[in-house]
């Protein structure tokens, strides 16, 4: 069965209000993965530090939502964090990249949560080297608390279209003491072009793109046992769903309909955009990719601040044979003689967005 484009952007967009039918309505009122979502709630409500700290760190944003971050318990101040490669994203990022600078990003909420309960956070980068634990952290009495920190519970990848208004000059000055701001017209038009290309790359080569579509999770179900990777829900979407306008099958399909016209909505929402952010580094090791992680929270957590909404569109960031050419391109149109850019974010004023699932923390912690 067809849905036209237009409703189909509707729904999907969530910009028009569609009726279920009366003996759906009821089911399609619960679609909420209230179960998924409980780790936002249950930020802080522990009383051991390390415990509390990583209650908030899980709510850091990572690639696909893999949520790849295990903590190790040792003794009574000691912790010892892994990333998990079992999670790994081989096809989108063959060389573990974009997991890093995901690492940066929990650590660095790690940090900011344990100083806002009064500890410092004492951390070693890979003290086995790069194939061992991401880092070790010692909690010590101390640490200062910092104000984006109040922003955590705010913060959410906001993909959806934003406003067409200008990102104010103000807050660009506010965002450049964490990454570079691009607001220029000419610069916003060719980066628009650039983000777009490099998604659909992404989004037709089969390889690549199953990748997403096999850690796409369609309502609330499945949300619910596997809160990672890519959530579909929501009573839009779970309408669509159950009158088989929106499946696995018809996502790993480029010629389905279906495919095509979620296509043409991640094109409308990418192009309403008034500004981007890009964070750079000097090279491209791992401690730099760390580094990007730290950066980028705080950007993120900056902009929440200031009401303002972002997306990574990285996908000309990406390392594998056929986005090469864009990797080229936006090396060139943004990086300096030896940087890398390690992230690229839509920056513009978007609409309210629920958080993203994530497993408990019990599930991410050993020797608790």
């Amino acid at each position: 069965m067809n849905l036209s484009r237009r409703k189909m952007i509707g729904l999907m967009g969530g910009g028009v209000v569609v009726a279920a039918t009366a003996s759906a309505g009821g089911f399609l009122a619960t679609r909420r993965p209230t179960r998924a979502l409980a780790p936002w709630a249950d930020a802080g409500a522990y009383t051991e530090p390390r415990m509390k700290a990583l209650s908030y760190a899980l709510l850091a944003p990572n690639p696909h939502n893999r949520q790849p971050w295990v903590a190790e318990l040792r003794g009574s101040e000691m912790l010892v964090i892994h990333r998990d490669k079992t999670l790994n994203l081989p096809a989108t990022d063959p060389y573990d990249r974009q997991l890093t600078v995901g690492m940066g990003c929990f650590l660095e909420l790690l940090r900011m949560a344990a100083a806002e309960d009064g500890y410092d956070l004492q951390t070693e980068l890979f003290p086995l080297g790069e194939d061992g634990p991401v880092a070790t952290a010692y909690f010590a009495k101390g640490g200062t608390p910092d104000p984006l920190f109040a922003h955590v519970f705010e913060r959410h990848t906001n993909r959806k279209a934003y406003e067409d208004v200008p990102v104010s000059a103000e807050a660009q000055a506010v965002l450049a003491n964490y990454a570079t701001i691009k607001s220029e017209k000419a610069e916003v038009a060719a980066l628009r072009a650039l983000t777009w290309a490099a998604m659909d790359v992404e989004l037709t080569t089969q390889h690549v793109w199953m990748e997403s579509v096999d850690l796409m999770r369609f309502g609330k179900a499945e949300i619910e046992a596997n809160p990672d990777g890519i959530s579909l829900s929501g009573p839009f979407l779970e309408s669509l769903m159950q009158v088989g306008m929106l499946s696995r099958e018809d996502q790993a399909d480029q010629t389905s309909s279906s495919f095509k016209q979620g296509r043409d909505l991640i094109r409308n929402e990418m192009n309403a955009t008034p500004a981007y952010a890009v964070i750079t580094s000097p090279g491209n090791s791992r401690v730099d990719q760390i580094r990007a992680g730290y950066e980028w929270i705080r950007l993120q957590l900056a902009a929440t601040r200031l009401g303002l909404s972002m997306q990574p569109v990285s996908q000309a960031l990406q390392e594998y044979p056929e986005m090469a050419e864009h990797y080229s391109a936006v090396h060139e149109m943004l990086a300096g003689p030896g940087e890398t850019v390690q992230m690229l974010a839509r920056l513009g004023y978007g609409p309210q967005i629920d958080p993203s699932p994530r497993w408990p923390l019990e599930t991410r912690v050993t020797n608790a």
